[in-house]
């Protein structure tokens, strides 16, 4: 096949993957879960070799449909969009395969509409990576948008529903209202929409109109989760687990700081950015988003809040390399999308392991759990700590290209935001581990049941949902459909310490060495 074949591919295979999921039915759920997993495997080596093709040095280009000179559907890969075309449909593998334990250890209705509509997200991320002007990342944006709104709302619940109403309020709202006006407003300029190395506004418009125009797209891209466009992200905690980890690592939100940092380069580029100055009010605020956000996970008792509030910190930093206007801030933005997918996925796959096995949602109730649940909460610890920078974990790497970017651009406030931060995320997240392994356990309540999801919980009788015993009274860990991806990504957050270059180097074609 050609690369423009299979680029086209890239884009059917979880299409018309997502609608044979649906015609298997619930009826046949053995089936549609096979081929929920046959389309994510295929999706991921269709990737690998388009990545293979990029790092070679080539830039394949498809052209759909061409409305006016400039005004198209098109797709061009690159590096920086190989890069999250590839954490998407790897990391897809892993959360079907969480998904399949969670969704019936859990008892979860609609399962088929839940993989059919994951599917469909999955092909949007596919064509925000390979989208080739920002007319084509709108309209996948969009789609991503409305195919997980049913992800989000899938329990039913009044609270599900209100939930649903916030995140599709937020995210229609901004993208409409900043990011059509901002994407329009650039055509009108510049008689094209296609994204350019160096910026397609760079030289041909007015320092005041690009400063405008930054923050329009800035704002206008509400799944970056930049303050005060945050609120649909805890919202949205009350879908079941794997949307979490959809939200927080595979997609949703990484769609959003990918599509910053696309067009920071390719709309703005990063040299206009820091001659005019524009980024820079918007650096302290993705700060305060920074330090608000971990001030508020710290108060959070429940672990899923704790942990989106942490996503919305997190994501600012990927949001602050590229304010910081540098091709160091945005080599550390572009290793941060990496090295946090991998370590939050994992702390939402323990979560939901501890959700459904233990029936605990808030981490006051967690004492001496990890005592009975030693894997899911020794990931947990692994996974924080690569959150927290500290190596030999990946999450050191993006971190610490970011320092170095505050540094040669000369903002010191921002190596102190970003330190701040750092003993921040040991506040919020070292409490879970230490209660699991340390906390006195509290006294058992026959009737207490975890409210996630609102779900019924009852003995998983398929082998492999069944809890891991350790041979111990009482002591059993997560089946072994959920407790596989866990290890496997917390084993991600360790090889990424050793490969990290090997990244820097595949992106050195857009951001230089």
């Amino acid at each position: 096949m050609t690369a423009e074949s299979l680029v086209l591919a890239a884009l059917l295979v979880p299409f018309f993957g997502a609608f044979m999921v649906l015609f298997a039915g619930p009826g046949s759920a053995n089936i549609r879960d096979g081929l929920t997993v046959i389309t994510s495997v295929i999706l991921f080596a269709i990737v690998w070799k388009l990545i293979g093709i990029v790092d070679s040095g080539a830039r394949p280009a498809l052209t759909l449909i061409e409305m006016l000179p400039g005004l198209s559907i098109k797709f061009t890969l690159e590096p920086l969009g190989m890069i999250f075309s590839g954490i998407s449909s790897f990391l897809w593998i892993l959360t079907s395969f969480y998904a399949f334990g969670y969704m019936r250890a859990h008892h979860e209705s609609n399962q088929t509409r839940f993989f059919f509509c994951f599917a469909i997200a999955i092909m949007a991320s596919q064509g925000i990576a390979f989208s080739g002007n920002m007319l084509t990342l709108f309209v996948f944006y969009e789609i991503l948008t409305f195919s997980t709104f049913p992800l989000v709302t899938h329990s039913g619940t009044d609270e599900a529903r209100r939930a649903g109403r916030v995140y599709l309020g937020i995210l229609v709202s901004t993208s409409i209202l900043f990011l059509l006006t901002a994407t329009i407003w650039t055509y009108v300029e510049v008689g094209t929409l296609d994204f350019k190395q160096g910026g397609i506004l760079a030289g041909n418009t007015s320092n005041g109109i690009i400063a405008v125009l930054f923050g329009l797209y800035i704002f206008g891209i509400g799944k970056a989760a930049l303050m005060p466009f945050h609120r649909w992200l805890p919202a949205a905690m009350v879908a079941p687990t794997p949307v979490s980890a959809l939200l927080h690592a595979v997609a949703v939100v990484k769609a959003g700081v990918f599509s910053v940092l696309k067009v920071s380069v390719f709309i703005f580029g990063l040299e206009t950015l820091s001659k005019t100055g524009v980024s820079t009010w918007l650096a302290y605020v993705a700060a305060f988003t920074i330090l608000a956000a971990s001030i508020v996970a710290m108060r959070k008792d429940n672990l899923k809040a704790r942990l989106a509030y942490s996503t919305i910190s997190q994501l600012s930093y990927i949001v602050l390399g590229a304010m910081l206007a540098s091709n160091i801030g945005a080599m550390g933005s572009t290793l941060h999308i990496v090295m946090h997918a991998f370590g939050k996925i994992t702390l939402f796959f323990c979560a939901g392991a501890i959700i459904v096995f233990a029936h605990k949602t808030e981490i006051s109730e967690m004492r001496g759990l990890g005592r009975k649940m030693p894997v899911t909460f020794f990931c947990f610890f692994i996974a924080s700590l690569s959150i927290i920078g500290l190596p030999p974990f990946g999450g050191m790497w993006s971190k610490w290209y970011l320092v170095l970017a505050a540094a040669e651009t000369h903002h010191y406030i921002f190596i102190a935001v970003l330190m701040i931060s750092s003993l921040l995320n040991i506040a919020y997240l070292m409490p879970v581990v230490l209660q699991g392994f340390f906390g006195k356990e509290a006294p058992v309540d026959a009737h207490a049941h975890a409210d996630d999801d609102h779900a019924h919980h009852a003995p998983p009788s398929h082998p492999l949902l069944r809890h891991l015993s350790f041979g111990q009274r009482g002591v059993a860990d997560a089946s072994v459909l959920c407790l596989a991806p866990i290890v496997l990504t917390t084993i991600g957050c360790f090889v990424l310490f050793f490969y990290a270059d090997r990244i820097r180097l595949f992106l050195i074609p857009v951001f230089g060495g």
